[in-house]
């Protein structure tokens, strides 16, 4: 199958929108956890959290353009600046999917889809209980992204709770988080390690 440019204008949103969001393969599924300044929480289901340096730590996710009932998470890490984001587990994929409900904002998805607001060494922002990896950020930069109406949301990692078995040789073994991807809007996939490879060196670069 191929879609030329004007192809995929004509499809259907909904078709357009599975399509599009699938195309960059298996992204990681999180929850990003934050609470206004009145301390009534959120939580929503990102696909979009990425790596974007180790020192300092940042990570970054793309929100979406505000409106009335969208943007509630980004409005509540500018007041706040503290937010966290947890990795999604089979045993609450739906759950965690059914976050991305376009709840108001006075409705905490916490208590609407049953998981658990979490509270970890005084930090500001809840953590998601049934979460076994935990990222909890403090809010440094947002950048606008002109051409389509979204932000690019930047933060330092201030705390981070990894499961003992993950670590493995100074690494994390995804598969053994017991995390999940996510791929379109609705279709989520378990982690399989398949291989491992040392840290490249020039010098070291095999012949094909």
């Amino acid at each position: 199958m191929i879609y030329t440019k004007d192809d995929i204008k004509q499809l259907d949103r909904v078709t357009r929108l599975k399509i599009i969001n699938a195309v960059t393969g298996i992204k990681p599924a999180n929850l990003i956890g934050t609470k206004n300044n009145e301390g009534q929480t959120n939580l929503a289901i990102f696909s979009s959290v990425v790596h974007l340096g180790s020192d300092p730590a940042l990570i970054g996710f793309i929100a979406r353009p505000q409106t009335e009932d969208v943007g509630h998470t980004i409005r509540n890490i500018q007041d706040t600046t503290y937010y966290t984001i947890n990795h999604i587990h089979p045993e609450f994929i739906k759950n965690a999917h059914y976050t991305s409900a376009k709840f108001e904002s006075e409705i905490s998805e916490f208590e609407r889809c049953k998981l658990t607001a979490e509270y970890i060494d005084d930090f500001k922002a809840p953590f998601v209980k049934e979460s076994h990896f935990k990222i909890g950020l403090r809010f440094k930069e947002a950048i606008d992204i002109k051409v389509n109406g979204t932000t690019l949301v930047i933060g330092e990692i201030e705390h981070l709770s990894i499961p003992d078995q993950a670590l493995v040789n100074d690494d994390i073994d995804l598969e053994k988080t017991n995390s999940v991807g996510i791929s379109g809007l609705n279709s989520y996939y378990t982690l399989q390690k398949t291989q491992s490879h040392p840290y490249v060196r020039i010098q070291e670069v095999p012949e094909f």
